[in-house]
């Protein structure tokens, strides 16, 4: 699950901070090499700054819009938390646009009754599928990937789709090449929900509860959209996405004090953000009823940790932006695919055809939750055995996805790959695989792109010698989803 979705709003124009799987494969040729005395550490910000990242960039809305049923009470909770002394510098506006008609909907999942069949009626007003006879089943349409969107995204797009639901949000994806998503107004607002229902299925109850904040979505990086809102169908409570990073504070003290005070009954994050927690004593002033986590691969060591900090179910979710949610498990188990619209195959990664029963194959989604992008045999790229649970019930075992990669810096901080996701996308890199060594130094191969550019802003961020080889197309990064991310660093 990427982080925004893990959250029950969406901004007027997202930030790209994605972090997924990547790819790997780092033949060395004709490769251009920079150390970190090419960058002025005093013009470390100015060579590192992202312009969507400023404050108020792209806000283009009005809180009216945002929040069409906005009360006296939610407005309040809105302004206090905007204007709060300790608060982090917000960088986005964001609301969850529901008219009254909608707030009841969003609280219950879509029926499954019949949805396939109604999805894939919905995926023939497509452009991409319009020549699907009517009697063609499931199995009948050919597998699409990640490529398929970032070439013709309209071409999924229902033809009688309703645009004025329509807003927008980002992911970076394993190849690198941030995507724009059509997300629907009740399909994002009822995510929150989906978290509600996870969290009662675990044992844990999330009830507005004064004026503790409902959910709190982290992330830990130099820069990153954040944002502060209120759900407006969780009795306008407060919701924030926060950068846990020391430059997006005053002082640390202060970002102890505001969330000591904001409290939230949900954090949820990457495993990254959510460890960061712990290291820097922030369980001591935080009492959640329930942890998510997403977006990378989260460890039984990590989740047993932050079980024992929090004293709360810790439960992983397996999604993509594109696909939305699609398992969950609240231990170290197999994945329990969830009861929506979602269906699961494990086909060869080669070819359009079935493993065996219980054999390792790539994963493959139909994903129905979204009007907007009726996704039919999505390849994810991620790897798994699908099984029959106990009760009866899809799981997926084995599950490889995406991993926390973590670079070393020249100082030795440790610097998440999602920061150098940012950096390589601001110059125009198409899709890369950056491997660090294990005597520190960093390798980089990039799909299009200025490897200039790249290479002082990598120089800049780690402070240890570059080398980058810059190639002309995606395939030449290597097949299918490799990991994109490695360091050969020990421990």
């Amino acid at each position: 699950m990427s982080d925004s979705q893990l959250g029950a709003t969406r901004p007027d124009a997202a930030g790209r901070d994605g972090a997924g799987l990547g790819v790997a494969g780092l033949d060395a040729a004709d490769l251009d090499v920079a150390d970190a005395a090419d960058v002025d550490v005093a013009d470390l910000d100015g060579v590192l700054a992202l312009a969507e990242y400023a404050p108020g960039e792209a806000a283009v809305l009005s809180d009216s819009e945002r929040w069409p049923t906005l009360d006296a009470a939610g407005a309040a909770r809105l302004d206090r938390w905007r204007r709060h002394p300790d608060a982090p510098q917000w960088t986005h506006a964001t609301g969850d646009r529901l008219i009254t008609a909608q707030l009841e909907r969003v609280r219950h999942p879509l029926s499954t009754d019949g949805w396939l069949a109604e999805h894939l009626d919905a995926a023939r007003r497509t452009l991409r599928y319009r020549d699907m006879p009517a009697q063609a089943v499931l199995e009948d349409f050919p597998t699409i990937g990640r490529a398929d969107l970032v070439d013709d995204l309209g071409a999924f797009v229902p033809l009688d789709a309703d645009l004025d639901r329509m807003l927008h949000g980002t992911s970076s994806g394993s190849t690198g090449a941030a995507l724009l998503i059509p997300d629907d107004v009740e399909e994002v607002a009822r995510g929150f929900h989906l978290l509600v229902a996870l969290a009662a299925s675990a044992g844990a109850s999330v009830e507005p509860s004064g004026e503790r904040m409902a959910v709190m979505n982290l992330v830990h990086q130099r820069q990153a959209f954040t944002y502060v809102s209120v759900i407006s169908s969780f009795a306008q409570r407060a919701m924030a996405r926060v950068n846990l990073h020391p430059s997006a504070w005053t002082d640390v003290d202060a970002r102890r004090r505001f969330l000591a005070e904001a409290d939230p009954q949900v954090l949820s994050g990457h495993p990254a953000s959510l460890g960061e927690l712990v290291d820097v004593g922030l369980d001591d002033v935080l009492h959640p009823v329930v942890i998510f986590s997403g977006a990378m691969a989260l460890s039984a060591p990590l989740r047993a940790r932050l079980e024992r900090a929090f004293r709360c179910p810790v439960i992983d979710v397996y999604g993509l932006h594109e696909t939305r949610p699609i398992a969950a498990r609240n231990d170290d188990g197999p994945f329990r695919v969830l009861d929506r619209r979602v269906h699961v195959e494990v086909l060869d990664p080669r070819a359009d055809v079935a493993v065996a029963p219980g054999e390792m194959g790539e994963i493959v989604v139909t994903a129905g939750e979204n009007p907007l992008l009726p996704l039919v045999r999505y390849r994810t790229g991620d790897v798994g055995r699908l099984i029959m649970l106990d009760d009866g019930g899809v799981g997926i075992a084995d599950l490889e996805g995406r991993e926390n990669t973590r670079f070393i810096a020249g100082d030795g901080a440790l610097v998440p790959c999602v920061e150098l996701t940012q950096q390589l996308q601001a110059h125009g890199a198409e899709g890369w695989a950056v491997e660090q060594t294990a005597d520190g130094g960093v390798r980089a191969r990039i799909a299009g792109g200025d490897a200039e550019g790249v290479r002082r802003a990598l120089s800049a961020l780690l402070s240890v010698p570059i080398v980058v080889e810059r190639v002309g197309r995606l395939s030449e990064l290597g097949e299918g989803k490799p990991r994109r991310y490695r360091s050969a660093v020990p421990g």
